[in-house]
């Protein structure tokens, strides 16, 4: 039965990209903010299909947390899910992707018209400094930048493998507080096969860390709150399905 849910899923959420992405066509031309828009009402859209036909709730918490003003947003990566959520959570988000994405019809279109900040995921020195300067134009404009410093997807409960060049370049070159964002999405909604899982999902904003710390600091504390944060809703992740850590093992 839960693999039948899962097809139907799978229609909804591209059927709905498919659709939802040619009726929002004119915001392309209208300011980027209303494309903002089309993407947080996509967003809550495939919230809503897990919940109906997944039986997955998806819960918010932390807003209170979230600053006005410019901000870097270091998220925990566990399912394609994070990168739509962002969305609802955050006012004017700018998302650090692979520019392979831009190619994909739909995203690519709306990811460019709403300025995201593309990089060649190879990582070179001319990369870097180029991402940089675009997430510095952004946060000059008021926005969020998101960035995964895992750089990859990862099993929920895998000990954090983190890359942090990347970050503490952002850090330092635009002296903005950094957000962490826990979750535990990897639960039900897994990084690779279709299959989607009753449960929990929570995104958490975290009490910012601000900026002008040390370099080594800023990433020691984001580290230590996100896998701490992350650890405590998996475990609630996993009583609400009625497992436990061992599961995740076998």
């Amino acid at each position: 039965m839960n693999t039948i849910r899962s097809f139907i899923f799978i229609v909804w959420l591209y059927g709905g990209m498919a659709v939802i992405g040619v009726a929002a066509l004119p915001t392309m031309l209208l300011p980027r903010r209303v494309a903002i828009g089309a993407i947080g009402f996509y967003a809550q859209y495939v919230r809503l299909g897990l919940r109906v036909i997944c039986g997955i709730r998806v819960e918010l918490r932390g807003q209170e947390h979230i600053p006005d003003g410019p901000l870097i947003i270091a998220g925990k990566h566990q399912a394609m899910l994070d990168v739509f959520i962002p969305f609802i959570l955050f006012r004017d988000p700018a998302v650090i992707m692979k520019r392979e994405l831009l190619w994909y019809p739909a995203l690519g279109w709306y990811a460019l018209k709403t300025k995201m900040i593309p990089i060649d995921r190879a990582g070179t020195t001319r990369t870097l400094k180029r991402m940089v300067n675009e997430a510095r134009l952004r946060a000059a404009n008021g926005r969020q930048i998101l960035i995964y410093p895992e750089g990859t997807r990862a099993q929920p409960g895998a000990p954090g493998d983190y890359k942090s060049a990347g970050l503490s370049a952002l850090y330092n070159a635009i002296d903005v507080p950094v957000l962490p964002l826990a979750t535990n999405s990897g639960l039900c909604w897994k990084a690779r096969g279709i299959t989607r899982r009753p449960g929990l999902v929570v995104y958490e904003a975290l009490p910012p860390i601000p900026g002008q710390l040390a370099r080594k600091e800023m990433n020691a504390r984001l580290q230590e709150e996100l896998e701490e944060a992350s650890a405590r809703l998996l475990d609630e992740g996993l009583a609400a399905q009625g497992r436990t850590r061992s599961d995740l093992s076998a």
